[in-house]
């Protein structure tokens, strides 16, 4: 994985309309376009929250329906009244707003109660592959993991499979599937590690023209992690805090 010392300190001009800030400016006056970056940041990390409430619940359906129901309230009321712009994060917002939510809903008698009866169209039923997401949980640590942990190293993880996403998408549509599916396993290894001499064997290029094909594979995940993280923090400044905060959740994982 490329260490976060590796990512550059750019300033991104556009920061103020990523996802996560964009909620923020419109907290007092709710946008559609508002709305929808809410919802997509909700389909993208709804796992974590669901870990972790899966953690607190012995019954795999109540946590479906509560972190169903979390969603539905966090999307039809006003919960983000009270964060402030300049401080609040995403993840941190979410974490404390699901412990509230839970506090007041725990030992409510039934769905309907927990989800307020409807979810917003935004958000239907499709985001949520429960399937999948109950596989994931029951392949966690059972005895290391307290549910505040479990959701942070579930966060980082959903983060980087969204990069990870993002970059094979954009080598995929530029028809290099091939070149990406041989140099995605050289992210997550050191540099003395990677067999590039392999690799170009394998791909019909030189060693040399390999090397920079790597080196732009690496170039473009940071900028992608970059910008991922951005979405989800208030400021540019922020950007590397998160990225430090990422890293120790991996390693101490």
């Amino acid at each position: 994985m490329v260490p976060p010392s590796s990512v550059p300190n750019a300033r991104s001009p556009r920061f103020a309309t990523t996802r996560w800030s964009m909620v923020l400016q419109a907290k007092d006056q709710p946008s559609t376009d508002a709305n929808e970056a809410l919802s997509d940041l909700c389909r993208a990390y709804w796992y974590p929250l669901y870990a972790l409430i899966r953690r607190r619940s012995r019954d795999v359906h109540e946590a479906q329906d509560l972190t169903q129901g979390f969603f539905a309230r966090l999307l039809e009321k006003d919960f983000l009244g009270n964060v402030d712009p300049a401080r609040g994060r995403f993840r941190a917002f979410l974490l404390a707003a699901v412990k509230h939510f839970l506090a007041n809903e725990w030992d409510r008698d039934n769905a309907q109660k927990r989800g307020g009866g409807c979810l917003v169209v935004s958000l239907d039923a499709r985001s949520f592959d429960w399937n999948s997401g109950e596989s994931r949980f029951l392949m966690e640590p059972r005895h290391e993991l307290t549910p505040e942990r479990l959701f942070e190293r579930q966060w980082a993880l959903a983060l980087l499979d969204r990069v990870l996403s993002r970059l094979r998408d954009e080598y995929v549509e530029a028809g290099k599937t091939t070149l990406i599916e041989t140099l995605q396993p050289f992210l997550s290894l050191d540099r003395g590690e990677a067999n590039y001499a392999q690799a170009a064997e394998l791909l019909g290029m030189t060693e040399a023209t390999l090397r920079v094909a790597a080196h732009r594979l690496r170039k473009r995940y940071r900028e992608l992690l970059r910008d991922e993280i951005s979405q989800t923090v208030t400021n540019a400044d922020e950007v590397e805090d998160e990225l430090r905060y990422l890293f120790s959740v991996l390693g101490g994982s």
